[in-house]
């Protein structure tokens, strides 16, 4: 979920100490040996193995959430440390539940598509309905759906053939694969690790990013029982221990979050041959790579007729996108297509302007944020500041937006540009202009009324099948994506060592499919209780019976809803979720 502008690699010659290389150096010595314990445990094995780790991860879940929040400036009481419940064990102990159900389906000998609805969508591909799957799931997520469309030419029963992935391989070993932990999400290294054993057999070093530093006593405690076999090991260090492990003959296999700068340094490097390198075609890196980079992610709003309560909500909806995580995310919406012709356009944007303003204050953590706050301030000078001044929203109304829609801000800055005519004229517009002048593939999210969708048919879906993106969300954010382990989660298929905007491959996939082009998630127009109304109901909406979204940077209760959603899903306990249901409805 993070396009993190991690270290870049250290220049030739400036790499680490002596005795740090020797602590390097033991630690591959010792996964060398783990890759041979990883591929002689069983199915079974593998399965109990997980089960401590998810021992692990609950016994440390508030520790992990609130050093996290703390590291971010979230000090205790902070509306917004439900975020880091969220984005830290949530996703870790989900996650871990999902590849336990993979693990079990393998063993009995079924497939883990058994059971799952698989049917075709636009374009003849493959589709698989990957959301909801467990029954507590059409609760917590009520009107809220996932799909993973296969890449054209898959069948579905190569779909169901190959879902396991290394899994389906017996004992063998794939070597030891180099984690380039984010720095900005607190899960996506940890995720990031089991998806090097799971789809690939790949026992993990994982080196943290140093804005993650505070968080490696939990990680070691979280991932503890992969750690003790010498599965797994944790190191520190700048980008100079990044240059170092990247080019050592013991790594078989690279995965960063990060940056495409970072990307790059470490594929054709920094020094003076950089450049001939990449003319050539002769990669630096002597090993295969896989990366999440980020990019400009659009928001599609396709006009309609809204009611103000629509207005106000799908405000604090792309509000969210852009300031969750003080909008330190690869998928935080940048920006806003709307059409010029939609009557509601103004009362729209206004809408927009005051929730941008009205959200909780925060810090702009991450390192080099608020320089590049600055930088589009100057690019932008009509852009409106809020926050103390920390955050911009432009409404460029015709002006070049070309800075806005090429440059990841990586920090809270939103823009809104317009584009002409209504219906299918507009979103097929809004759709070539997301394609084709904003930079990167990872994520793309259309907010549509349930009557203007259901009026455009076969052609708004065509629509969702040309938008070139890893995940697509309709009426939702592609953070719903990510957090939901049976969807996939990278760029677009067709990133290459000389092009990738938002990498290669993908990772989560806790159903580990093979091929996969994108994940679709599809949310409720409208929240409870207007969803359930006879109006929306009649106009083909979701039904939804959940109030809004604890993610929502604007919800009163998000913070004590996130940390007991979290808590239920480690202990499963009724009573607790019945008390968080109720604070849900105080949002």
């Amino acid at each position: 979920m993070a396009s993190t502008p991690s270290p870049s690699p250290a220049p030739a010659g400036t790499g680490p100490a002596d005795d740090e290389r020797e602590r390097l150096d033991a630690a591959i010595d010792e996964l060398r040996t783990g890759t041979q314990v990883w591929a002689r445990l069983t199915l079974g094995q593998r399965r109990r193995l997980l089960g401590r780790v998810r021992a692990a991860v609950a016994a440390v879940a508030e520790e992990w959430a609130d050093v996290a929040s703390t590291s971010k400036g979230l000090e205790p009481g902070h509306p917004l440390r439900g975020e880091e419940w969220l984005s830290g064990p949530y996703g870790a102990i989900v996650a871990l539940d999902a590849y336990d159900d993979t693990l079990a389906a393998l063993e009995r000998g079924a497939s883990p598509l058994d059971g799952l609805r698989v049917d075709e969508a636009p374009g003849g591909r493959t589709r698989v309905h990957v959301l909801p799957i467990a029954p507590i799931d059409r609760l917590l997520l009520s009107g809220y759906t996932g799909e993973v469309w296969l890449e054209p030419g898959v069948t579905a029963a190569e779909a169901v053939r190959t879902a396991g992935l290394g899994q389906l391989s017996g004992p063998r070993s794939a070597g030891v694969g180099l984690v380039l932990g984010a720095g900005n999400v607190s899960s996506i290294p940890f995720l990031d690790v089991l998806y090097e054993l799971l789809a690939f057999n790949r026992v993990a070093l994982l080196k943290v990013n140093p804005t993650q530093d505070a968080l490696v006593p939990v990680f070691e405690r979280a991932l503890a029982p992969l750690i003790g076999p010498g599965l797994v090991r944790i190191v520190t260090g700048g980008g100079e221990v990044g240059g170092y492990l990247t080019t050592h003959p013991g790594i078989d296999h690279v995965h960063i979050t990060g940056s495409v700068s970072t990307f790059e340094a470490i594929v054709w490097g920094r020094d003076a041959d950089a450049a001939a390198r990449r003319d050539a075609d002769e990669p630096r890196l002597g090993v295969p790579i896989t990366a999440e980079l980020g990019g400009v992610s659009p928001i599609i709003v396709v006009p309609g007729e809204w009611t103000d309560a629509d207005l106000r909500y799908h405000a604090e909806h792309i509000v969210t996108m852009r300031l969750y995580n003080s909008g330190h995310n690869c998928i935080a919406g940048q920006v806003v297509l709307v059409s010029r012709d939609w009557p509601q356009r103004d009362a729209f944007v206004a809408a927009l302007q005051a929730a941008y303003a009205a959200a909780p204050r925060r810090t702009v953590w991450y390192p080099g944020a608020q320089r590049r706050v600055e930088a589009a301030a100057s690019e932008h000078p009509g852009a409106v500041r809020s926050g103390d001044g920390t955050r911009l929203l432009f409404d460029t109304q015709g002006a070049d937006a070309t800075h806005l829609e090429t440059t990841e801000y990586f920090a809270p800055v939103l823009g809104v540009v317009d584009l002409p005519g209504t219906g299918q004229e507009f979103l097929d517009a809004a759709v070539a202009h997301a394609n084709d002048r904003l930079i990167g593939t990872l994520g793309a999210n259309v907010i549509v009324d349930p009557v203007v969708q259901s009026a455009l048919g076969d052609g708004f879906e065509r629509a969702m099948a040309d938008l070139r993106y890893g995940t697509v969300a309709i009426n939702a954010w592609t953070a719903m994506g990510f957090m939901t382990p049976t969807c996939t989660w990278g760029a677009f298929p067709g990133g290459t060592l000389a092009d990738a905007p938002s990498g290669i491959g993908v990772v989560h996939n806790a159903l580990l499919l093979d091929r996969v082009e994108r994940s679709v998630v599809r949310g409720p127009f409208r929240p409870f209780p207007s969803s359930l109304s006879v109006g929306s109901l009649l106009d083909s909406g979701r039904p939804s019976v959940l109030p809004k979204p604890p993610w929502f940077v604007t919800s009163r209760t998000g913070s004590a809803v996130s940390e007991g959603l979290t808590r239920f899903r480690i202990d499963g306990n009724p009573a607790r979720l019945s008390a968080t249901l109720l604070q849900a409805f105080g949002a």
